[in-house]
């Protein structure tokens, strides 16, 4: 299995989890994100019980197999299934990129109640406003990419 099969099932699998799990429906993200809703009892707190459910699968995974091995001067095996070393961040405290880029990324998922995830999941709906958030989405990604090279390049 090559690394675009891999992608692929990877792809497949996550799609799925968002369908299923209902996180592919604007209406369920907004549901939880709209902390006012606790007023009332309207508030939907099943997101967080879908990335905590992500989260005890993928820490014990990550420290106990993954890090060991990325970390390893004697690298240990095996190596990643489909690449030559596994990428971690070199970043070990966060920095105003990151600080930043959650804001921006938090004030459109609350804005739209469309995370990028699900919206791709959805696309297939050939819902107008959908197709435009991912090509508004594509757009913000190449103009911040480029905008931080520029600033990058300035010192």
């Amino acid at each position: 299995m090559n690394k675009n099969v891999a992608a692929l099932i990877s792809g497949i699998l996550f799609g799925a989890g968002l369908l299923i799990s209902g996180m592919a429906d604007p209406n369920k993200v907004i549901g939880f994100l709209d902390i006012t809703r606790l007023l009332d009892g309207s508030w939907d707190p099943s997101l967080m019980l879908v990335m905590l459910g992500a989260l005890l699968v993928y820490i014990p995974v990550f420290h106990f197999y993954v890090k060991p091995r990325a970390e390893s001067t004697i690298k240990l095996k095996p190596k990643p299934m489909f690449d030559n070393e596994y990428h971690l961040p070199a970043a070990k405290k966060p920095d105003g990129k990151l600080v930043l880029g959650s804001a921006i990324f938090g004030l459109g998922w609350g804005i739209a109640g469309i995370c990028p995830g699900p919206a791709l999941v959805n696309i297939g709906s050939l819902d107008i406003s959908l197709g435009l958030f991912v090509i508004s989405m594509v757009t913000g990604s190449y103009l911040g990419k480029m905008s931080l090279a520029a600033i990058l390049s300035r010192g």
